[in-house]
């Protein structure tokens, strides 16, 4: 597997536009990108292009695993992304090592890419994406 960089990091919270306001307010930030992410039920504000994004999940349903995660957790990192050459390569080497996978196969994320999560327990404790373009604008 070769990876190419660190995507983004996600930062799960309860109400996206008081974030959004905050960031703006304390940061002069306003996201280059906002989108509804049916398949995983959050809505999602992303600060940045290239790698090294910022990117704000809200959940847009009371039983998601976002809406699980704030929770039990409360607001904060959720999960770092790693933007891979190849993704079904890349699962199929963790899945070779043991690395234990939420996702067998890729599904569509935010901006069209071909995604999928490794579980903590296969990433040393942290959820991690692998992300497969398309590239952001």
């Amino acid at each position: 597997m070769k990876a190419k960089g660190l995507d983004h990091v996600a930062i799960a919270v309860k109400d996206l536009d008081q974030v959004m306001a905050f960031y703006k307010d304390a940061f002069g930030l306003v996201p280059d990108e906002q989108e509804e992410v049916k398949d995983q039920q959050v809505k999602a504000a992303i600060y940045g292009h290239g790698l090294g994004r910022i990117e704000l999940i809200c959940p847009t349903v009371s039983d998601s695993s976002v809406a699980k995660f704030l929770e039990k957790r409360g607001e904060g990192l959720h999960h770092i992304c790693i933007e891979v050459e190849d993704i079904d390569a890349a699962l199929a080497k963790l899945k070779a090592q043991g690395a234990q996978l939420i996702d067998q196969v890729p599904r569509i994320g935010a901006g069209g890419a071909r995604i999928a999560f490794v579980h903590p327990k296969g990433a040393h404790g942290v959820l991690t994406e692998l992300r497969q373009g398309p590239k952001a604008p």
